[in-house]
Formats: structure tokens, C-alpha cells, sequence
């Protein structure tokens, strides 16, 4: 069964990275107002300014209207939709888009993260520390999720885009600490550690583990992806919903799966 797979998790396939093209959009955005171009850019922040100039570097195809939406990026590519989270706000564009576009949506998710807190009476900011978490492309699915009904349609793309990032929050929040539910201010983009496309159902396959030979339950998933049993629950809903994984029969409240052959 295994050998059937075309892609096992250990080789994600990732995509060629262009760093000097991600130096050159960092540049252009970093230490400029971007506020000031109109629809849509009011509320952008830095990690999604870079990402479009990346991307995109002719600003004359961003931001540009398209069946009653403005869509981020449009170029001979099709739609491309920047989203650094909450992707349920794609759900009303994606229905209309793509009945007439190919659409990209990208997702830049923090790799590496170095987080300042700024005190938000004074706007001093305190000491730069390293977060311990690192982000990996299963923290993906929680997003997925909410355009699930979207993602067997032909004309998406998903890239997910794991980057090293500084991240400022203003100690606003609701606990002691002020740190629970504080607001983020801005990311900043370092630079790109990888790019993983999802262009295809077929390329859902490298979420599956190498080691999941036979059947195996979300907890037998889990273990050998390293990731939490909440998680593994959100990733098996959408590989069975495409195709790459079936049920095959329950144990006790838990399904079993097996990789679905091709």
C-alpha cells in the first residue's frame, strides 16, 4: 500500500524559493507607508504587503476589481488572495471566483517567530524573545477547514509559505498579564523557509505519514506526525473528505482509516 503512495511525509515537496526576488519585495515594503494606495490596503499589514510584492512585483495588478471583489493579485496566473488567517472571509469571494478564475490562496504561517511586547500607553517596546513553537504545515488544516467545500474544486491553489518572522503585540489583553487576547500589531517577514503547493488532490497524499502502512486510528496518525490528537482529527476530516484516506470500520468512538489506493 505504501508504495503506491506518490509523496510520503518525509519529502514534502516544497517549492523552489526565490530569495533575492523576497529580498527585493521586503525592501520596497519595509520602512514605507503602503496605507495610501485605497481599497484594501488600509488594514494591511507587513507580512501581507511583502507576500504580495513577492508575488506580484507590478502594483498594477493588485488590488484590482473583479465581479463585484477586489482581488489582492491578478496576472496571467489567475486570482492570487494573500490570507494570514480567518480564511471563512474567503468563503463569498472563492464562490464567485472560481467559476471564472484559477485562484492561489497563500498562507504565510510564523516558522521561526521572535515576539516584542509594546506597552500600549507609552508604546515603549520590551525585550525581543524567541517563541518555542514552531509552526508546521498541519497548522494548516485549522484554516483549511473553514473552506473545506471549496478545496476539490479544479480551479484552487493552496501555498502554504513557512517563514522566520518577528511578530509586535500590544499588551492589551484580558488575564494578569495582559498577554491573553492581546492584539497583534504587525509581523515582520525575515525570510521564506519553504513553500508546499497543493495544486492537485493527489498532493494530499504527503500529510500522510511513511510509517502508516496499514490501518491506523487519528491517535496511531497523531503519533507519527507529531502533532496533537485535535489536530490529527482536523487533518484525517479533510484527507478523507479528498479522497486520500477512507474509513474502513470504528474502533470504539474512533474511526479507522486506511490510505486510499490510487
Amino acid at each position: 500500500m505504501a508504495g503506491k503512495r506518490k509523496i510520503s511525509q518525509n519529502s514534502i515537496t516544497t517549492e523552489y524559493i526565490d530569495h533575492a526576488k523576497f529580498l527585493e519585495a521586503k525592501e520596497k515594503i519595509i520602512g514605507k507607508s503602503h496605507n495610501d494606495k485605497g481599497i484594501g490596503t488600509l488594514s494591511e499589514k507587513t507580512v501581507h504587503a511583502v507576500l504580495k510584492n513577492f508575488y506580484e512585483p507590478n502594483e498594477d495588478n493588485h488590488e484590482v476589481a473583479l465581479e463585484g471583489y477586489f482581488a489582492d493579485i491578478y496576472n496571467e496566473q489567475g486570482v492570487i488572495e494573500i490570507q494570514t488567517r480567518q480564511f471563512n472571509k474567503l468563503r463569498d469571494k472563492l464562490s464567485v471566483f472560481l467559476q471564472y478564475y484559477p485562484v492561489t490562496i497563500v498562507y504565510p504561517m510564523p516558522y521561526n517567530k521572535w515576539l516584542t511586547w509594546i506597552e500600549p500607553e507609552s508604546g515603549d517596546m520590551g525585550k525581543k524573545h524567541k517563541s518555542p513553537r514552531h509552526f508546521d504545515v498541519y497548522d494548516a488544516f485549522y484554516e483549511m477547514y473553514k473552506i473545506k467545500e471549496f478545496l476539490k474544486n479544479p480551479n484552487i491553489r493552496i501555498n502554504l509559505v513557512l517563514m522566520d518572522m518577528e511578530e509586535y503585540k500590544i499588551l492589551d489583553g484580558w488575564n494578569y498579564t495582559k498577554k491573553r487576547g492581546a492584539t497583534r500589531y504587525d509581523r515582520i517577514p525575515l525570510g521564506i523557509r519553504k513553500i508546499v503547493k497543493l495544486e492537485q488532490p493527489e498532493d494530499y497524499m504527503q500529510f500522510v505519514p511513511i510509517e502508516l502502512e496499514d490501518i491506523f486510528t487519528s491517535a496511531d496518525f497523531a503519533k507519527a506526525a507529531k502533532i496533537s490528537r485535535q489536530m490529527a482529527g482536523q487533518v484525517l476530516n479533510i484527507l478523507y473528505y479528498m479522497g486520500t484516506v477512507k474509513r474502513v470500520g470504528r474502533n470504539g468512538n474512533s474511526y479507522v482509516y486506511r490510505v486510499e489506493e490510487s
